[in-house]
């Protein structure tokens, strides 16, 4: 089996935002709902990239049928204490053997996206679901994206030609958090190269006010923009 997710930072950057962006609970609420939404009648999952496990326990199954595919040593610690199966890469993981795939915020970390999506093509059985978010627009690229280890931020059509390009059937895609688009772009003009901590009674403050009306706005706005972008598809039967 081959090593897949090597490219992504093995040092932690940024790591610090995971604790402050727990405190968004309404955000974090939204995006559970959108990984159960999207599993199909699921038995078995796969969080790539799953951090500390923020979402990893999104789904009614027992934790023991969730993998958890990390590469730092100390999420790993944290992550087998909460009862999941870890990895430290997708070749860890059999061919066919997978009924569903999400991962989170985590693509824009890898220099070869296209092999981790052949990768996770690999893994799903035939029929199973995937769903993938990540940051939308190159636009929006800051020093806190670097910071963070980003590689990219990604427009919705070359998304999905990403996942068609591996052999998906891509059957949903959108922009979402339009607000946040625009958020990000405020930050974009005021970046000065030196990146800014989250302040953690901001996040509380967007998350309980700006957040459900950016929701309520990204519905129409789907196809054009919005801070991050997602998919959903399936392996061929």
């Amino acid at each position: 089996m081959t090593e897949t997710t090597r490219t992504m930072t093995d040092t932690p950057h940024g790591g610090e935002n995971l604790e402050v962006m727990q405190d968004a609970h309404k955000y974090n609420a939204f995006l559970r709902s959108l990984i159960r939404k999207h599993a199909g009648d699921v038995d078995n999952a796969v969080d790539f990239g799953s951090g500390i496990g923020t979402f990893s326990d999104s789904l009614e199954i027992d934790t023991r049928q969730i993998t958890c595919v990390e590469t730092e040593p100390s999420s790993l610690a944290v992550l087998e204490t909460k009862g999941f199966r870890t990895a430290r890469d997708l070749g860890e993981i059999d061919d066919d053997s997978v009924s569903y795939l999400f991962s989170l915020n985590v693509l824009e970390h890898i220099e070869d996206d296209a092999q981790i999506a052949r990768e996770m093509y690999r893994v799903l059985k035939p029929g199973g679901h995937l769903f993938i978010y990540v940051p939308a627009f190159q636009v929006l690229f800051t020093s806190m994206d670097a910071h963070v280890g980003h590689v990219r931020r990604y427009r919705r059509p070359a998304l999905v030609s990403l996942f068609a390009d591996a052999g998906f059937n891509v059957h949903y895609s959108a922009y979402t958090d339009a607000l946040g688009f625009f958020a990000s772009l405020a930050y974009r003009w005021l970046d000065n190269g030196e990146p800014k901590p989250l302040n953690t009674g901001a996040i509380r403050l967007y998350d309980r006010w700006v957040f459900p009306l950016s929701r309520m706005l990204s519905t129409p706005l789907a196809k054009v923009l919005g801070k991050n972008v997602m998919l959903a598809g399936r392996k061929p039967e």
